[in-house]
């Protein structure tokens, strides 16, 4: 199709063309879970039709979700342990107000949010990243009080100057990792790295609910239908029966329950243990009798448990300006330029034991949670079980257009790097080449429709 063609179906796309879900202007974007708040507290209130059974453990996980993590022994004893190595004392100190983590603002600022994945290679049967000897999968640039951090992390930016075809000029910044001041003496060159920005909470609860069978009927690895997109299931391991463990949870779709994944942040961010992750392969070695554990383990299961179902019942923000004609223009040109291919508008949870509120939800994620390739230049050079360096799992688009009413600012894809979702957009590659293509291919005035309807999310 030719670009002036491209232009004039984007624009003049007629109603009778377009799908159901294309005009699908339903604001409930959790369905019943869905709230309308706008303000600095969107992302972080209970979801409406929360139960009365299930009120109780969504307020004590919330308080254990916002209070900072101790030393042990301390006067807390269900809050201590933490360390001695961290990123933050606190699940809320990564994700402010339960929405995404806060970039650093300048090289000498010391990143929080922001955290470094570190890996020597794949292991050959499980296909699971394989701890560094000295630091090993996370590093730590805090800790307790007596002990110097693991190593220094700062940031710095490469600038990348482009235009579009009709003269209008942007820029790109690639995050540089500055790593220095070794703990325990700089670690071998095939170190593995991977910065990773904390994403939002709501709608983790809802994504866990959707079925299995679901996620493998979009799955199509072959590229089948010859649509140049090939979207993974990401393979996390299998259970006695041979059954394969879908990863849902992590930038690389890295862990199979909001469960797992909370006991991950737990240990690599916190460094504190649960029975998921009783170990202290996130930590470089220290004196254990100066700095004794907080327990065996440190986070037991009902306040892993109260942690991970208040992260499932938060509530999901609903869409806004569903009617308004440049955002309906916009909705029409991000499915014609097949955006909808991977980030999916609507699907239909299942049941989820003891969570009615995100059980047979229609919901409107704008993912379909499967691994593709992004192209060279989101690479990491760190791949995770099935997914390569190059593959990431499909973000959720959910409340991406109330992130700036709560920071002020915004910062999308896997490490932050882009300040708006045009730039996001224009560091789309691989599988979303000709998308990208397409974008940078349409007027102005299509391109400034597309990200109004993004902003209605």
């Amino acid at each position: 199709m030719s670009i002036g063609i491209l232009s004039t179906a984007l624009t003049c796309w007629g109603a009778d063309q377009i799908s159901e879900t294309e005009f699908d202007t339903d604001p409930r974007t959790g369905g019943d879970t869905t709230r309308f708040e706008r303000g600095r507290d969107a992302f972080n209130r209970p979801t409406p039709n929360l139960t009365p059974e299930n009120r109780i453990a969504f307020f004590v996980g919330n308080s254990f979700f916002k209070q900072n993590w101790i030393a042990a022994p301390g006067s807390a004893n269900s809050r201590d342990g933490i360390g001695p190595y961290f990123n933050s004392r606190s699940c809320t100190g990564c994700h402010t107000f339960d929405s995404r983590g806060l970039m650093p603002t300048s090289p000498e600022e010391a990143p929080v949010a922001l955290l470094v994945r570190i890996s020597q290679g794949l292991d050959s049967e499980t296909g699971a990243p394989l701890p560094d000897p000295l630091y090993g999968l996370q590093l730590q640039n805090f800790s307790l009080p007596g002990l110097k951090p693991e190593v220094s992390i700062s940031i710095d930016w490469e600038t990348i100057e482009g235009s579009y075809p009709d003269g209008t000029p942007y820029t790109l910044k690639k995050p540089v990792l500055l790593l220095s001041d070794w703990l325990n003496g700089s670690p071998e060159p095939s170190l593995q790295t991977s910065a990773r920005l904390a994403p939002q909470v709501p709608g983790v609860g809802l994504l866990e609910a959707i079925p299995a069978s679901t996620l493998e009927g979009l799955a199509d690895p072959e590229d089948a239908d010859g649509d140049g997109i090939s979207g993974r299931l990401q393979i996390v391991g299998f259970r006695p029966d041979g059954s394969p463990i879908i990863g849902r949870f992590g930038w690389k779709a890295e862990q199979p329950t909001v469960r797992d994944q909370s006991a991950s942040a737990f240990h690599g961010d916190m460094g504190l243990s649960t029975t998921i992750f009783t170990n202290d392969q996130d930590q470089a070695p220290y004196d254990r009798t100066a700095f004794p554990a907080g327990g065996e383990p440190e986070v037991e299961d009902k306040v892993l448990d109260h942690v991970a179902r208040y992260s499932m019942l938060l509530g999901v923000p609903g869409r806004q300006n569903t009617e308004d004609p440049e955002v309906l223009r916009g909705q029409r040109i991000f499915h014609q330029m097949k955006c909808a291919t991977c980030h999916t508008p609507k699907l239909r949870t299942g049941d989820l034991p003891d969570l009615p509120e995100v059980s047979q939800q229609t919901i409107r994620p704008y993912t379909d949670l499967l691994l593709h390739d992004m192209g060279e230049g989101l690479s990491d050079d760190r791949p995770v079980f099935n997914a390569s360096a190059t593959e990431w799992r499909t973000p959720p688009l959910w409340g991406i257009g109330t992130l700036e009413n709560i920071h002020g600012q915004t910062a999308f894809l896997h490490d932050g790097r882009a300040a708006t979702m045009e730039e996001a957009i224009l560091w789309h590659g691989g599988e979303a080449e000709q998308s990208r293509y397409d974008f940078m291919n349409l007027p102005k005035s299509d391109r400034e429709a597309l990200l109004a309807f993004l902003q209605s999310l």
